[in-house]
Formats: structure tokens, sequence, C-alpha cells
């Protein structure tokens, strides 16, 4: 079976990016913008732990690295997100937008 992907990934200042872009090369990665990929993945079986296990065969991924997928759920019926590796962290816009002040009334 095909997926089809889109990857985001933050392998942070030292990470194996030669190790991830020679995964996404023979994958016939599509560039789409800063840190961001599309792939069509083919799997047998289980395609998040297909996807994970090849990734981890071909780059060193540590600790700090993050991994993010969107592809669409076919339980589901609709995309979804997942982490392969990493975490969700606080969003660097947070605080930007005007917060409203409540004002008590004695």
């Amino acid at each position: 079976m095909i997926l089809s992907v889109w990857m985001s990934y933050n392998l942070g200042i030292k990470g194996d990016f030669s190790g991830l872009y020679q995964w996404l090369d023979a994958h016939n990665g599509i560039e789409c913008g800063n840190n961001t990929a599309f792939i069509k993945y083919e799997y047998q079986k289980d395609f998040l732990t297909e996807l994970k296990s090849d990734l981890e065969k071909s780059v060193d991924i540590k600790g700090t690295d993050r991994i993010y997928i969107i592809y669409n759920d076919a339980e589901k019926k609709h995309p979804v997100g997942k982490f392969l590796f990493g975490t969700r962290k606080a969003a660097p816009w947070v605080g930007y937008a005007p917060s409203i002040e409540t004002v008590d009334d004695i």
C-alpha cells in the first residue's frame, strides 16, 4: 500500500541531516519549504511502525530531534498528524495576540 505523507523535521544544529536527506532522496521526497517534505511511502501492514523503523535505520535520531507527519488515516477517513520522534513544545507565537483585560467593578 502507498500513503501520501507530509513530513516536518527539526533536527537541531547537530542533527543527522545527511542521513535524513539521503532517506528523503531515496523516497523521491519533494521539498515543501523549510524543514518540510512530501513523500509517497510504500508499506506492507503497519504504516507507522514501518515508517518509523525505516527512518531509524537511515537517520541517527537524537533525543531532541523531532519529526512530525501528516497523512490520511484510512480508518478515520481524515488527515491525522503525529510525532514519530519528539513531542510538541510551546509555540514561539504564544503571547503575541493582544489579551483582553478584565476590570472588576466594585
